[in-house]
């Protein structure tokens, strides 16, 4: 008998979407990602999950005799798709991030003699860890499977919102293990941690906290580790170095079976006799006030030890997301492709409060969440792109308690600004522009936020009139920053102007006239980095020339972050016309775009950016960096749009790919997912905080959004191949539609689009 839940997903979806089980879950592809940098984890999670538990293949240190150790760029979310080994299980990961942190709390089964350092990739004997194979391997949407081969055991992963599950298949055995490391973590570096407690509360509960000074200066993570089995003993090392003062603690052997632990570097052991298959579970939970609060968050959400159910009901939060578009594609990799895009973006920002509403706030104190739910870890310059304006389309909710979090972030800063880059009750301050402004403005503009709105410019416009951050001082005095005041002066520049136009925007729709002038003004200085005499954006001196010393294709040192300014010179997507105006009319923009993307940029010129690889270069089109997403859409005003629709389609051919190796960029956090899902419906949100979305080439063939409120925004594209990507007319709702521009409330209101498809192009 087919079930309920099977029977809706046949009447709500193609008949294309799903398989005999009605699950879209099939289609997620948790490995696919970028296996030569940030790669994004392949193990268990529900969506925006506090816990992201996935397996780490090694733990290679951030530096090596004192120096930065490229290497580790690879491990930015702790998995490598060729590495032969499998470190351990750790609780806390980043999605496709630049840079790292977390790892917190590596978990890792074992048998035979006592081990209690990890080992290395060629010698996995001499350890804890574990060779593996792919074949053994199986990973899913809240799923995790893998073979220890080493120790012949099976490993399994499954989470709730705050919880990991482990579920561990043992041999028989008189000396089973497992392993705790709570020296463990991804960019590690020697004094990264500050110090770790532990109470062994009986021989079947463990709590504790660990402090880490790392990409977040002051992160505290607490936990609450439960057994499904009493263990027979257990015991700790201590790898800290000796100290001047020892204290009488020494009058303790705190080395076995000593329940009161503290110290830097603590890794613990804990032993048990196996039957053949017996099973060992743990639930491992995760709190950001309290040890406290990490027991009643288990005791919440998972309160027995049912693994089906725990994966189920994870599997099933998954396929309530994924469900939120249904899609007819002609291949089942595009399908693949798009599911996992989905999967990508719903993994952060992730839950930080506990249960009972509780989290630590930016000052460090305890707060209680006033009916929102807060999150952490925004990825601002990437994700305020396109991943929060499709979070506005399908997920409004969660969006506007983003930015509730965000505005709780400002309340709680002693430097009065709203996040650039935040984490655990942190802001490391990573990259540049104060990209916040762009989704607080955006989600109210759009009605997606419901908060205060005044309180919500006031911040906006205390954050960028930071004088003391990273050159606003001197950007609002002289209208650019000078290349003597920052390496990253002409990309900051055009990302403030872009922030101050979505201030103004904001402004303009609350009838504040003088802040609206204020910031429309400042969104304009842009123009100041504009050398007309080259054709291209370039670094200022504080004297108001331009620098000599100038290479427009090299990726460092040229006034950029993480890009050349053949990509940067097109970052005004505020106000592309009067950049292109700028340039010297249509013409002459076609001709840039034509040469971005047919050029050749040899490696040489990016050979010291790490965020950028030749995968994800076309040409001189850095797609695998998110600055030039916006880019394709551009030919829109040259009044060639058919060379917009054969560019996008072109990138989400060679750019998004099943596999280990399936991206040509690091995901950062959603983005470049978001920019695949929004590209292959058709639009894109070229400014946000506009209401608009500039219209493409769809890859789909039909798809329908759930926008709320029981309606759907329907898009169909007429004799849609791999051949026929220009597009003859779009209607919307019947109308033609002739500026290649739709509105945010043409969506959400319900409807129609329908692409008519062509291989012939529409000149």
């Amino acid at each position: 008998m087919m079930s309920v839940r099977s029977f809706l997903l046949t009447i709500l979806l193609p008949a294309s979407v799903y398989a005999q089980n009605g699950s879209l879950v099939q289609y997620v592809k948790p490995i696919i990602g970028t296996a030569k940098m940030g790669h994004t984890f392949p193990g268990a999670t529900v969506p925006f999950g506090a816990v992201q538990l996935s397996p780490d293949t090694d733990t290679i240190p951030y530096a090596v005799d004192g120096k930065y150790n490229g290497d580790v760029y690879k491990y930015c979310a702790g998995y490598q798709y060729n590495d032969p080994t499998i470190v351990g299980f750790s609780h806390t990961h980043f999605s496709g991030t630049g840079h790292s942190d977390l790892g917190d709390f590596l978990i890792m089964p074992t048998t035979g003699e006592l081990q209690m350092n990890p080992g290395t990739a060629d010698r996995p004997q001499d350890g804890y860890r574990s060779a593996f194979s792919h074949d053994n391997e199986i990973a899913e949407p809240n799923y995790y499977k893998v073979k220890l081969n080493d120790h012949n055991i099976l490993a399994e992963l499954t989470t709730s919102t705050r919880v990991g599950f482990h579920q561990y298949t043992f041999p028989k055995s008189s000396q089973s293990h497992i392993i705790l490391d709570l020296m463990a973590g991804i960019y590690n570096y020697e004094d990264k941690n500050v110090w770790t407690v532990v109470r062994v509360v009986n021989d079947t509960l463990v709590t504790g906290y660990r402090q880490t000074n790392g990409w977040a200066r002051t992160r505290t993570a607490y936990f609450a580790m439960s057994f499904s089995k009493p263990f027979k003993e257990y015991g700790t090392q201590n790898n800290d170095k000796p100290q001047v003062y020892k204290g009488f603690w020494r009058k303790f052997d705190q080395n076995k079976n000593f329940p009161d632990i503290a110290g830097r570097n603590l890794r613990m052991h804990f032993d048990f006799n196996t039957e053949a298959d017996e099973q060992i579970k743990i639930k491992f939970a995760l709190s950001p006030v309290s040890m406290q609060n990490a027991v009643a968050n288990m005791r919440e959400e998972i309160p027995d030890w049912n693994f089906e159910r725990v994966k189920e009901e994870g599997q099933n939060a998954w396929e309530k997301e994924l469900q939120k578009i249904a899609i007819n594609v002609p291949t089942k990799e595009d399908r693949i492709n798009f599911y996992t895009a989905m999967y990508h973006a719903a993994l952060m920002p992730t839950v930080y409060m506990d249960t009972n509403g509780e989290y630590k706030g930016l000052d460090q104190e305890i707060h209680k969440s006033a009916g929102f739910t807060n999150y952490t870890s925004f990825s601002l310059w990437d994700t305020f792109r396109a991943f929060h304006p499709y979070l506005n389309l399908i997920n409004p909710k969660r969006n506007a308690d983003m930015v509730a979090s965000m505005m709780a972030h400002y309340d709680q800063s002693v430097l009065h600004m709203l996040p650039v880059w935040s984490h655990y009750a942190n802001d490391n301050w990573c990259m540049s522009g104060y990209h916040s402004v762009s989704v607080v403005a955006d989600a109210i503009i759009k009605g997606i936020y419901k908060g205060d709105a005044m309180a919500a410019l006031n911040a906006c416009v205390q954050t960028a009139n930071a004088r003391n951050y990273e050159g606003i001082g001197e950007y609002i005095d002289k209208g650019y920053i000078s290349a003597e005041e920052s390496g990253t002066s002409v990309s900051n520049t055009l990302e403030y102007a872009y922030d101050d136009w979505c201030i103004a925007q904001l402004a303009k729709k609350l009838g504040q006239t003088a802040i609206y002038q204020d910031f429309i003004k400042r969104s304009d200085n842009w123009r100041n980095v504009y050398d007309k005499s080259i054709g291209f954006m370039r670094p200022r001196l504080n004297d108001g020339s331009f620098k000599k010393d100038f290479d427009v294709l090299k990726t460092d040192g040229q006034g950029f972050i993480e890009g050349n300014t053949w990509n940067f010179s097109l970052y005004v997507p505020h106000n592309p016309e009067g950049m292109m105006e700028n340039m010297g009319g249509k013409k002459r923009l076609s001709r840039y775009l034509d040469s971005l993307f047919t050029m050749h940029l040899p490696d040489e010129f990016f050979a010291h950016t790490e965020d950028i690889t030749r995968e994800g270069i076309i040409g001189n089109y850095v797609h695998g960096n998110e600055p030039s997403h916006h880019v394709a859409y551009l030919y829109n005003i040259t009044g060639e749009p058919w060379k917009t629709q054969e560019k996008v389609r072109m990138i989400l051919k060679h750019q998004y790919h099943n596999g280990a190796d399936g991206l040509g960029g690091n995901d950062d956090c959603g983005q470049m997912s978001a920019w695949y899902i929004f590209s292959s419906l058709g639009f894109y949100p070229v400014a946000p905080a506009s209401d608009e979305y500039w219209l493409g080439s769809p890859a789909v063939n039909e798809a329908k959004i759930s926008v709320g409120n029981g309606k759907e925004f329907v898009i169909k594209a007429v004799n849609q191949s791999e051949k026929n990507v220009f597009v003859k007319k779009v209607l919307l709702n019947g109308k033609e539609v002739k500026n290649n521009r739709i509105k945010h409330a043409d969506l959400i209101g319900g409807g129609e689009l329908v692409f008519y498809m062509s291989a012939k192009k529409k000149i």
